[in-house]
């Protein structure tokens, strides 16, 4: 039965009944629902899957791509907390000579602030620190902060003219995941697990992984909305893989059942299930049951994803000695890596600390040293493996930081605010142009000049390069169709092979 069959059937049956039932299931079942991946129904009659059945994956609501893609699947390096572009990319001699000079009205132009500096009678403008040196065929700047990206510079696109609308945390993160600043919306994993699918029958379309970062340990939290489905079916909703002993919580089995007492008791479950789908009508029975042989089946393939002890010493080496300590950053790009390799269609990492509002020097280059190496090695890893030409690899945050310091200004240490006016990304693979740096930004680090690239633009790019014309991937709901680019957004031709 296809998705949208299911929609259709959804809304003729959605009646005084069905509702009071969906409700009493309350929250229980929308988290179980979280953490089961999105393939459903098989091709019976009556749409139930039971242990003779056996699919490689569903389609998604899209029965063609738009046009040929470039990318089978994506690993978002999502850096929560805003790095300093100042730091890290945009190499600024300006702000080195003109220390400590007031940031002048005509480069800030009554631009808005935080909060944080609204109220600063000074502005003080900071260079960064730290040296830059230039790497790679087109000798593009990186600071001394990122030594193995250095290296590996001519396998990046590095986009430096990014910027959003959102000036705070919750907003910024919220409207990269989603297209939209107010909570609510379906992630991107959502929307590509909804159009798309999966091509793996064990494991989820959409995959979260958290690590906590040393440069801010304490900084800005993150919530489960961000891998949300929203109006979209709960199947989309990402599944976040934990460093535990369980990896999903409520996927194992009590001590004392048998996998072939579990397989009775779902295919007897499934018997009761469908016969109450035969008198109420309710497709949410049949999601049910989908649910828990999807859970059935990660038994197995979550555990053998998750335990990294048949990697060899050289690719422990690649990622660094973190790669060992479950949780780190290090160890769940090697976790991406694994995922990629079993056909997982978006792989969402989140790394936090970023949110250097003070002792931005020190704080920043314990951050980058835990991002650096393993983010290198990712690339390089898939690149040895054949995957990155058709893996779409995105390094970046939700906004950048100020050029000029938030509060004291000293020799050694200075914080940035956020700034959402210009920032840099990164991206690899999956049909984007390596070696190129793309944008350009003012001497003083502090508005775009050349070639903008809005939140909506990166998202369409994205879409785009995984065969889908973002204009044409939506949803009715409320009676409007949304999707995730919202109104907005244009394909960056410019940095696709």
């Amino acid at each position: 039965m296809s998705e949208k069959k299911i929609l259709e059937d959804r809304s003729l049956f959605l009646n005084r009944r069905s509702f009071l039932g969906k409700a009493a299931l309350g929250a229980g079942s929308v988290a179980l629902a979280s953490l089961l991946g999105n393939q459903f129904f098989s091709k019976d009659k009556n749409g139930i899957l039971t242990k003779d059945n056996d699919f490689g994956g569903n389609n998604g609501v899209m029965n063609a791509l738009h046009h040929a893609s470039k990318a089978k699947r994506v690993i978002y390096l999502f850096q929560s907390g805003g790095p300093s572009q100042l730091e890290l990319f945009d190499y600024k001699p300006t702000l080195i000579k003109r220390r400590g000079e007031e940031l002048p009205d005509s480069i800030r132009q009554g631009q808005r602030l935080t909060g944080m500096t609204a109220d600063q009678s000074s502005f003080p403008l900071a260079g960064s620190v730290f040296d830059f040196k230039q790497y790679g065929q087109n000798g593009t700047y990186i600071s001394d902060l990122l030594p193995y990206t250095a290296k590996m510079v001519d396998d990046l696109c590095i986009v430096k003219s990014m910027y959003t609308e959102a000036i705070n945390h919750d907003p910024a993160v919220t409207f990269f995941q989603t297209g939209s600043q107010q909570p609510g919306r379906p992630s991107m994993g959502s929307w590509l697990s909804y159009g798309l699918g999966s091509e793996n029958k064990n494991l989820p379309a959409f995959s979260v992984l958290l690590s906590r970062g040393s440069g801010r340990p304490s900084g800005q939290p993150l919530y489960t909305r961000l891998w949300g489905n929203g109006f979209l079916h709960s199947l989309h909703q990402g599944v976040q893989f934990r460093a535990a002993k369980d990896p999903v919580l409520y996927l194992n089995d009590p001590k004392g059942v048998t996998k072939e007492g579990k397989r009775a008791i779902l295919d007897k479950l499934a018997e009761m299930n469908d016969k109450q789908f035969q008198d109420f009508g309710n497709p949410e029975i049949q999601s049910r049951i989908a649910q828990y042989e999807m859970a059935y089946k990660m038994q197995t393939s979550v555990p053998d994803v998750m335990k990294t002890d048949d990697e060899p010493d050289y690719i422990y080496k690649m990622y660094g000695a973190d790669a060992k300590i479950p949780g780190t950053y290090a160890a769940n790009c090697l976790l991406a890596r694994r995922l990629a390799e079993q056909d997982v269609r978006f792989i969402q990492l989140y790394h936090m600390g970023w949110d250097q509002h003070d002792n931005l020097p020190g704080a920043i280059e314990k951050q980058a040293k835990d991002v650096d190496q393993a983010s290198a090695a990712l690339v390089a890893d898939l690149k040895q493996r054949g995957l990155l030409e058709d893996t779409l690899v995105i390094w970046g945050g939700e906004f950048g930081r100020t050029n000029y310091s938030q509060g004291i200004l000293t020799d050694t240490s200075y914080g940035r605010d956020h700034h959402p006016r210009c920032f840099t990304m990164w991206m690899a693979g999956g049909g984007i142009k390596p070696g190129v740096v793309y944008g350009e930004t003012d001497e003083f680090g502090y508005n775009v000049v050349k070639d903008p690239v809005h939140v909506h633009d990166f998202q369409a790019t994205m879409l785009h390069l995984l065969g889908i014309d973002h204009e044409k991937l939506t949803y009715k709901h409320q009676g409007r169709r949304f999707r995730l680019t919202d109104v907005e957004g244009h394909v960056l031709n410019d940095i696709l092979t």
